[in-house]
């Protein structure tokens, strides 16, 4: 009877070991989750001002292409004939 309260208690001893050790492991988690979604708020505003950026130099190359455009269009056609 005695040895089975023993391993009893052993088993009791064990389960409070692994509960504080989950415990631990819990806490550890949540703090790594906090973290994680900070960094993801970072890389989401990181993004945000990419996207942005690359709004303005797609406008910008587009308003290059239309003065390119413009000055080829303004460059009188040569006569092929004449320079023969």
């Amino acid at each position: 009877m005695i040895s089975e309260f023993k391993d009893l208690s052993d088993k009791i001893d064990r389960l409070a070991e692994l509960t504080l050790s989950l415990r631990r492991e819990n806490a550890q988690l949540r703090q790594a989750n906090v973290a994680l979604g900070n960094e993801i708020g970072q890389l989401r505003q990181s993004n945000e001002l990419l996207a942005n950026e690359n709004t303005t130099y797609m406008e910008r190359l587009g308003q290059a292409q239309q003065r390119v455009e413009a000055l080829l269009a303004a460059i009188p056609a040569g006569d092929e004939e004449t320079a023969s």
